[in-house]
């Protein structure tokens, strides 16, 4: 009885609202390469970042992606997101750039409080040293205004001074789908031509489209603790507590990221039509659900925004 609801469900699921979704990131990605000298597409491996460069390749044709994927490391990602990361890029014949944080740290330009401190917040310093390495003048970027009411704030042209600070009172109008892309020196953009879609939507696309993703983001069994009403995965940078049950869970990622403040959520989705399914039924926002970095105030994203973040 159920697989023949959800089935039907499925069936009577439009999808045509992504090809208006799918032509506005086409246009913004050209609109880019137009308007820029030195742009370059922030590159994780990550689901969001994968359909970005779909769009890209429609764009522009495979293999001729006229800007370098650029990618900021902790060293605490996941190695099926960044094997996975490498396998994409050469497949493209794209330029891939990788920059780690662990570099900082030994420039001096990342200290960390103590060892096991996250070096989430700390990729910010490192992207500013990316742009300055390479004089970069847009960066473009997979985030979505339905992750964080932070992000529900932020232009799809979202100007940063010289110090790659953002300005949430200060922000450009962007009406009629026109941007004002001036800069002073040592300024830049970041780019999100993804803005306006849904978790929903980036599930839907990666199903008609059939993009392949690392397989974190499907059903496998994995052991976790229970913390903070996450389900905190057991690794050797993320060790159980004392007094802490570890389980064996079947579980996946809704999203990639550092390790150290990266949940998955229980779930038995084996394909991107699943998790659609899975999706439709959701009350929690994908960050909301996954990600312990957010959970230490109600601005902490903005407040990292504010200072660089992506």
């Amino acid at each position: 009885m159920n697989a023949r609801v959800e089935t039907d469900v499925l069936n009577h699921l439009s999808n045509q609202h992504l090809d208006a979704l799918e032509e506005e990131t086409i246009f913004i990605l050209r609109e880019v390469a137009a308007a820029f000298e030195r742009p370059a597409l922030l590159f994780s491996g990550g689901k969001d970042s994968l359909v970005m460069l779909k769009c890209a390749e429609k764009a522009f044709g495979a293999g001729r992606i006229p800007y370098p994927l650029l990618m900021i490391d902790t060293g605490h990602n996941f190695h099926e997101v960044t094997d996975f990361r490498d396998l994409r890029a050469k497949e493209l014949g794209a330029d891939l750039i990788v920059r780690s944080v662990e570099d900082s740290m030994a420039r001096g330009t990342v200290r960390l409080a103590h060892p096991g401190e996250s070096r989430n917040v700390h990729q910010s310093v490192t992207l500013l040293e990316a742009i300055e390495e390479f004089r970069f003048d847009a960066l473009i970027g997979g985030a979505r205004r339905d992750e964080e009411k932070a992000r529900a704030k932020e232009r799809i042209f979202s100007h940063r001074d010289s110090f790659g600070q953002w300005q949430p009172k200060a922000q450009r109008p962007e009406l009629w789908t026109l941007f004002n892309t001036r800069l002073a020196p040592g300024e830049h953009f970041r780019v999100f031509p993804i803005s306006n879609w849904t978790e929903l939507d980036v599930w839907q696309y990666i199903a008609r489209e059939n993009i392949a993703l690392p397989s974190l983001y499907y059903a496998h069994q994995r052991d976790v603790v229970e913390r903070k009403g996450l389900l905190v995965p057991i690794t050797p940078l993320t060790p159980a507590r004392e007094g802490e049950t570890v389980e064996s869970r079947t579980v996946r990622f809704r999203t990639v990221g550092d390790i150290t403040c990266t949940c998955p959520v229980s779930s038995d989705a084996a394909t991107a039509d699943d998790i659609v399914l899975e999706t439709l039924a959701a009350d929690v926002s994908e960050r909301g659900a996954t990600r312990m970095d957010d959970k230490t105030s109600d601005a902490s994203m903005e407040k990292r925004k504010k200072d660089g973040y992506f």
